[in-house]
């Protein structure tokens, strides 16, 4: 399948695109605190520089974009049907990456919680998951999708 837009203007469009302070991670971010919660932002000294840390809780929050992360079950979540071959091995790259920065902050006593973008489509509900995430103390802090 051809590309609508020209190779100049798809580049603008990407070069667009943020890898941080997105708009559903400042709509999680404001949630957060209208409830109180404080946190940090994208720490550098972990893994994957999680996009809310809540110290207090040991909780790491990571705010994925359901294309960019490839959200299994959701429209968004699909491969494009053009040049499929570069955006099959870029969005498993993404996966292994987001699984190893997880999987790591793990084994460093962190809980991890993933927020996909297609839930902040029901905002009671995602506040309703992410409090019963930070509150929970589990034995077991194997990341929550």
């Amino acid at each position: 399948m051809v590309d609508f837009v020209s190779p100049e203007k798809r580049s603008k469009i990407m070069r667009g695109v943020r890898s941080k302070d997105t708009r559903p991670e400042k709509l999680v971010r404001s949630m957060l605190h209208m409830r109180g919660y404080r946190f940090r932002l994208h720490d550098p000294k972990l893994p994957g520089k999680p996009d809310i840390t809540l110290p207090r809780y040991q909780a790491a929050l990571f705010v994925h974009g359901c294309f960019w992360h490839n959200h299994e079950g959701c429209p968004s979540g699909r491969i494009p049907t053009s040049n499929m071959e570069y955006w099959e091995t870029k969005i498993a790259r993404t996966k292994a990456r987001d699984r190893t920065h997880s999987e790591t902050l793990v084994d460093m006593g962190w809980r991890v919680l993933v927020v996909w973008e297609c839930e902040l489509c029901d905002m009671v509900a995602l506040l309703g998951r992410i409090e019963d995430f930070l509150q929970a103390t589990d034995a077991n802090p194997a990341p929550h999708q």
